[in-house]
């Protein structure tokens, strides 16, 4: 695994949940880093506390990177605070809300769609010369999730689709930045408690049944995500490329 000391990261919806965790772990290895965050700025405040007190540079922005200006707007902060971005997480998405077919309008539809797809557009794309300026290749680790392999819950057919296509994005995206040496990762979690998506979406039947079924016998946390995240960032100058790593304590086996 490779050193992540005085790599530099740009991590998006790290304000709590997997995000924060994240960011917590890339700082603790070493990264200086840049936080977006969408509304809620308690979460980055202590991210660049964290980072000031080992020595390390941190800064945040708020953006709605559904929004092309403002994403834009944000990535050249970031530009400008760590000049270049050797690892870049997708993270930021959510389900919006669970609705079955005959309930999913096209305003939904869009709505889902674009939190979970054109905002990895949108950032990807303003990051791009960010990334090509890294001296030793990048790393990108896009976060789908377990309902992107399985397809998910009954009324998450809008959000399991979107995570779905989050995974082909990433095998095609490997493929094209493959050349600029930039290596293009992504991770799929399946049930992980303590994140507002589950303390929101998921009720504690559906948890507690779904737990039933993994052969772990227990729900994920924020840092196992977190942890096989700053692995897949650490392979700046691997051999890993378009790969998914499942996080879901054995119960999908690829």
């Amino acid at each position: 695994m490779g050193s992540l000391v005085n790599k530099k990261a740009f991590i998006t919806g790290a304000s709590q949940g997997i995000g924060r965790a994240i960011a917590e772990n890339l700082i603790d290895a070493g990264c200086d880093v840049f936080i977006h965050c969408f509304s809620n700025e308690e979460g980055p405040k202590a991210l660049v506390a964290r980072a000031h007190a080992r020595g390390q540079k941190a800064a945040y922005a708020k953006a709605d990177l559904t929004c092309e200006s403002q994403t834009q707007q944000c990535l050249a902060k970031a530009g400008e605070f760590l000049g270049c971005i050797d690892v870049l997480i997708n993270n930021a998405g959510g389900i919006i809300g669970r609705k079955y077919l005959g309930e999913i309008d096209l305003k939904f539809w869009q709505s889902v769609i674009d939190v979970n797809m054109t905002t990895m557009l949108n950032v990807t794309q303003a990051a791009l010369p960010l990334l090509e300026k890294a001296t030793q290749g990048a790393s990108i680790v896009n976060v789908a999730s377990l309902a992107g392999r399985s397809g998910g819950h009954s009324g998450s057919l809008a959000y399991s689709t979107t995570k779905g296509a989050v995974l082909t994005w990433t095998r095609s995206l490997a493929a094209e930045l493959g050349e600029k040496g930039i290596r293009v990762n992504a991770v799929a979690p399946g049930l992980i408690l303590g994140t507002r998506f589950h303390d929101v979406h998921t009720t504690q039947a559906s948890s507690d049944a779904t737990v039933a079924q993994i052969p772990l016998g227990r729900a994920g946390c924020s840092d196992d995500v977190a942890r096989a995240i700053t692995f897949l960032a650490s392979e700046y100058d691997g051999f890993i490329s378009g790969a998914t790593l499942d996080i879901n304590g054995g119960v999908y086996r690829a």
